[in-house]
């Protein structure tokens, strides 16, 4: 769990140099830094989802992934997180401060945790201990913390115990998903996760439409389900 740890300390740090210096900063220059994120969120996302091997999958995945986590309300317990946390460390808050808490918390946890670095980094440091993977996308988060918690404020710090627990857990059991995984599955895994990455942008960075991506993370794990499924039975998709 090198990488992963490591990966927290960045987060940590970016954030809070973000809510130390983010004040100097002029209100147009932060919000031109998160829509520039926005921006690159959306084209790696547009990126991942080009890598699909078969598109009926993705979309399979992701409604079957929405029914679910509308069922499960993954979405209102990210926010109800959000909001016991902003209530146990920012006891003087009113409605605007909890809303931007919230926000930053929802909108760092998913950025931090979709994607394949994630994933596959997490697997090779707790497989063999190689933790490169996890430091490039560490150093990457580390400066997306800075410029959100800039804008965001401190929700965006308490993102790492999502972080902590997603990756810390791939990496425990990384033995086991390894056993399991197929390169299918991870692509299209990643496919899925690359349509919940335009979601973020266009939702919580670039604030064209309000998007509930919270209820589709169950689709990252429908996706190689729904694989393992087909190749199980044998059925050949369009």
């Amino acid at each position: 769990m090198t990488g992963t740890i490591f990966n927290v300390l960045t987060v940590v740090i970016g954030g809070l140099l973000g809510m130390l210096f983010g004040s100097r900063l002029p209100e147009k220059l932060r919000h031109t830094v998160v829509a520039g994120l926005g921006l690159f969120t959306l084209a790696y996302g547009v990126k991942m989802f080009t890598q699909t091997q078969n598109s009926l999958i993705v979309v399979m995945s992701l409604l079957f992934g929405v029914l679910l986590g509308e069922w499960l309300k993954v979405e209102e317990g990210l926010e109800s997180l959000g909001t016991w946390l902003e209530a146990r460390f920012m006891k003087n808050g009113d409605g605007a401060s909890q809303a931007r808490f919230i926000r930053g918390f929802l909108t760092a946890s998913l950025v931090f945790c979709i994607g394949p670095m994630a994933i596959l980094g997490s697997i090779q440091d707790g497989l063999t201990g190689d933790y490169q993977t996890l430091a490039i996308k560490a150093i990457l988060d580390g400066f997306a913390a800075l410029a959100f918690a800039s804008s965001l404020g401190v929700g965006v710090v308490f993102s790492v115990l999502p972080l902590f627990v997603y990756q810390g857990g791939i990496s425990l059991l990384a033995a086991q998903v390894q056993n399991f995984m197929t390169a299918d599955m991870m692509t299209e895994m990643s496919a899925t996760g690359g349509v919940l990455l335009l979601g973020i942008a266009l939702s919580s960075l670039l604030e064209i439409k309000h998007i509930r991506v919270g209820n589709f993370l169950p689709a990252l794990v429908i996706a190689p389900l729904l694989v393992w499924v087909v190749a199980l039975l044998g059925f050949q998709l369009p």
